[in-house]
């Protein structure tokens, strides 16, 4: 049950709306990410998980200060905090903009009041429930994010008079079919090796570094059923994003065979929702709302709670109380998860306001950002045994992603042809490996970890 649930937690309104937005410009090619995605979920099952089992962590984060320190532990858990509201946020904003233009705008209803009546939604169960309650509700989400996916290939394949077998030999014979890019792989962000490398450390920073998913698989009684849990979840996850692609696919096969126009449209996110609530039947766009619905409260909820235990355990250390079922406690962690959701619809406000990227794109950067530090904290602290500066940490975390941020924006775009991709993730948390290694008092850390 874990690992059906995950996929919906993992896949979220992202893929749901952007991903088969996407194939009318880069085809198949996110596929390559896939294939990344698929390797880092490796590493997590057989790196991190055991380490994760053999430390009994709450939050996963704690290994930091056994291992480099209380600095960097506080940093490493402010991260999560920061990235994964930012996440849940472009994810909640991606499916509040649909409902808004499509559904809300017609009824004059507020785009604030769209996002806020979403939140206390979630907010009204998860705040009751916890983990146990967020696994069983992301599970039917799961389901209803499948379901609606599989419909939506029948009712587009319908609406062309195919056989569903026939929809997908289409696709396979059209050009939106092709997967792999080796040409310019500097000038060229969907190039097959920058794609699997990107989406190998991206999967490694926001799932195995992430408290919402590990907390997931922490709840699984050993680390061999942990193991088969992730191994389970990465081949469903790769199997249904070649259905989202081909949904897209068959999206623009649609588009051109009916003589739509979509010129008009300001991104290629609202393409799915246009063709599946104003161009197919009307059971099509009921799927559609139900798989995008389902989609994003899977992702959400899991985040707010992980987000709230993070913050109670490693900010508020209730983890050392006496008795976390204190009604004092009960109380305070209630309003940590209340405020958590006020701050997520301020965010998504803001993003109103300022976003005009592709969601897809803006999320895997903001990660590349703000998860690469994350990502160079634990690699040096597994693949090393030196010692940190402990109190220089929180510096380091800060200047790394404002380095790469300046030099990708005022030098490389502008004076090269380089044009980075996922893999940005790789050079930041490499940046803080060198920091650390560059003022690393050179002894052996106590208590460090070897593999």
């Amino acid at each position: 049950m874990v690992a059906f649930g995950m996929i919906g937690t993992a896949l979220s309104g992202v893929t749901f709306i952007s991903v088969p937005g996407a194939v009318g410009t880069s085809n198949f090619s996110y596929f390559q990410f896939v294939l990344g995605n698929a390797l880092g979920f490796l590493v997590i099952a057989y790196v991190l998980l055991p380490l994760y089992y053999r430390m009994n962590l709450t939050s996963i984060y704690t290994y930091l200060e056994e291992r480099l320190g209380h600095k960097s532990y506080k940093t490493g858990a402010m991260i999560f905090l920061v990235s994964r509201t930012i996440g849940s946020a472009f994810r909640l904003y991606l499916v509040a903009i649909i409902l808004q233009k499509f559904i809300f705008d017609a009824w004059s209803v507020p785009f604030g009041v769209t996002v806020a009546g979403c939140l206390i939604l979630i907010w009204l169960y998860t705040n009751k429930g916890g983990l146990k309650t967020i696994i069983i509700t992301d599970t039917l989400q799961t389901f209803c994010l499948l379901l609606a996916v599989l419909l939506s290939i029948y009712f587009m394949a319908d609406g062309l008079g195919l056989t569903v077998l026939q929809a997908f030999e289409r696709v396979k014979d059209s050009s939106y079919a092709q997967i792999f890019v080796w040409e310019d792989f500097l000038g060229n962000k969907s190039h097959f090796w920058k794609h699997v490398i990107g989406g190998a450390f991206v999967t490694i920073a926001m799932t195995g570094l992430d408290q919402d998913l590990m907390q997931k698989n922490l709840s699984m009684r050993t680390i061999g059923e942990a193991q088969k849990n992730m191994l389970t979840f990465t081949s469903v996850f790769v199997v249904i994003n070649l259905f989202f692609l081909a949904v897209g696919a068959l999206l623009y096969i649609y588009v051109g065979d009916k003589g739509i126009d979509i010129s008009m449209l300001r991104t290629p996110d609202y393409l799915y929702p246009e063709i599946a609530l104003n161009s197919l039947s009307v059971a099509a766009g009921i799927v559609f709302m139900m798989g995008l619905t389902a989609a994003t409260f899977a992702t959400t909820d899991s985040a707010l709670t992980a987000l709230t235990t993070s913050y109670c355990v490693d900010f508020l250390n209730f983890n050392k109380k006496e008795n976390p079922n204190d009604p004092a406690l009960v109380r305070q962690r209630n309003v940590v998860h209340f405020v958590f959701s006020v701050v997520m619809l301020i965010v998504i406000l803001l993003f109103r306001l300022i976003n005009d990227d592709s969601v897809v794109t803006a999320i895997f950067t903001a990660a590349s950002y703000t998860y690469g530090p994350l990502l160079g904290l634990f690699a040096f602290g597994i693949l090393t045994r030196y010692a940190v500066n402990d109190k220089l940490v929180p510096y380091f975390c800060l200047i790394s992603p404002t380095i790469w941020f300046v030099l990708n924006t005022y030098y490389i775009i502008p004076h090269t042809s380089y044009r980075i991709g996922f893999e940005l993730i790789v050079y930041n948390a490499l940046t803080i490996i060198l920091m650390l290694f560059a003022t690393s008092p050179g002894r052996l850390a106590k208590g460090a970890h070897k593999f």
